[in-house]
């Protein structure tokens, strides 16, 4: 059989199959595409090889491939299987090549800007922010594969002891891109970062339990409450009226900042924040007592606008200080806004028998595991309406009394 010659393989344009010899053939399509193929048996089975196409590939670079496959044959290795094992090798150098070019500078970067949509201007400037004064120094020009306990240990243990919550808070952000890293295929292993198994063996627990006790926040003890709700009923500023709102709702202090008119329902005693205003990110309705619902009404309102606390600056509400400032100003400097949470939850406790699960809800705290969740989907509205109420009356001892359950009294979920 005679061979191909170079002019005569360019000149081809007849579609069919031109053999070469040895198993390598020419194969011209209709379109006048010209591609080479290796013919050859492998346990009794004949397979087919594309070598590429024609002019990439001339013929005697075909001819050399051609060659070089029948030598794995002759070897015993199946030139199709070690093609896959090559290709599967450059892609893996490539990914790898691609993850060095990634630096963790850029991928926290990356992971900030893929969650924090719903992070408020606040939380997405200082999130980076910790990054750039504590992390990025050590470990911001490696790549996600470079990043070892070695290197993660270079950023906490110098501020582990003298700032251990921002450290924490540090070592839980490199865990969350590291992560993300991993999900894109940019790093393998374990999370050096974890806390849980690892870290926790290398760095001080108890600087970390001390950091959690630095956490709670100074609360007004409960039987305190309603003589600080005496004096803020006598001044109807803005900071006054929104202090009122987050006392009688133990909501926090940022969902109070930001309320919106059309987050009420008046008629209907409710006040429905939607998930991206929630710290657990899942909406939530809050039930308002009567006295509540007279609140709201008398807050004077502007036309059009959106807020029931607006302000001058850029957010378009209150100073986050404006309810700080006021209660200091009342004496009640070593309270914080977060604290009455601790006010209210302390009084349902001792004070009543309100189911636990009712009154951890009435904070949006869920405390049901995923089962228990799956299964009982309530959110106990009606039973936290009982429960606030019974708050408004304690609060403010000019209500209407009602009889609350006490310590004993048979209260069902």
């Amino acid at each position: 059989m005679s061979k191909l010659n170079p002019k005569q393989v360019e000149n081809l344009t007849e579609p069919g199959t031109y053999e070469d010899g040895d198993g390598l053939r020419l194969v011209v399509k209709p379109t006048g595409r010209k591609s080479w193929l290796l013919r050859f048996q492998l346990a009794g089975r004949r397979r087919e090889m594309g070598l590429g196409s024609f002019p990439e590939v001339s013929l005697k670079k075909a001819r050399q491939a051609a060659s070089a496959k029948r030598s794995q044959l002759n070897d015993g290795i199946d030139p199709l299987a070690a093609r896959d094992v090559e290709r599967a090798a450059q892609r893996e150098a490539q990914r790898a090549s691609e993850a060095k070019q990634l630096k963790f500078e850029m991928l926290a970067t990356e992971y900030r800007d893929a969650h924090g949509a719903t992070w408020s201007d606040k939380w997405r400037k200082g999130w980076l922010r910790k990054l750039e004064l504590y992390a990025f120094d050590h470990i911001g020009k490696l790549s996600a594969g470079d990043i070892g306990t070695p290197e993660v240990l270079k950023v906490l243990q110098p501020i582990w002891a003298t700032k251990t919550r921002t450290a924490d808070e540090v070592r839980g952000q490199i865990e969350q891109v590291l992560d993300a890293a991993k999900a894109r295929n940019l790093r393998q292993g374990e999370n050096p970062a974890r806390w849980r198994g690892h870290l926790e063996n290398l760095l001080s627990r108890a600087e970390k339990k001390k950091a959690r006790k630095r956490e709670h926040f100074e609360a007004l003890r409960w039987q305190d409450v309603p003589a600080l709700m005496i004096k803020l009923r006598a001044d109807p500023t803005p900071a006054s009226l929104a202090a009122q709102l987050l006392i009688m709702t133990s909501a926090r202090a940022h969902m109070v900042r930001f309320a919106r008119w059309d987050e009420f329902d008046l008629e209907a005693g409710t006040w429905s924040l939607p998930d991206e205003r929630m710290k657990m990110r899942v909406a939530f309705v809050i039930p308002l007592a009567e006295e509540v619902v007279k609140l709201v009404k008398g807050i004077p309102r502007d036309e059009g606008g959106a807020f029931l606390f607006p302000g001058q600056g850029k957010t378009g509400v209150m100073h986050a200080n404006a309810v700080r400032t006021l209660l200091h100003g009342m004496g009640y400097k070593e309270i914080t806004r977060h604290g009455f949470r601790s006010s209210f939850r302390d009084w349902a406790g001792e004070c009543t028998n309100h189911p636990r699960e009712v009154c951890e809800m009435a904070l949006a705290h869920d405390e049901r595991d995923q089962t228990e969740g799956a299964y009982s989907r309530s959110d106990f509205l009606d039973k936290r309406r009982a429960l606030m109420s019974d708050w408004a009356k304690y609060l403010v001892p000019s209500l209407p009394a009602r009889a609350l359950p006490k310590k004993g009294d048979n209260v069902d979920v």
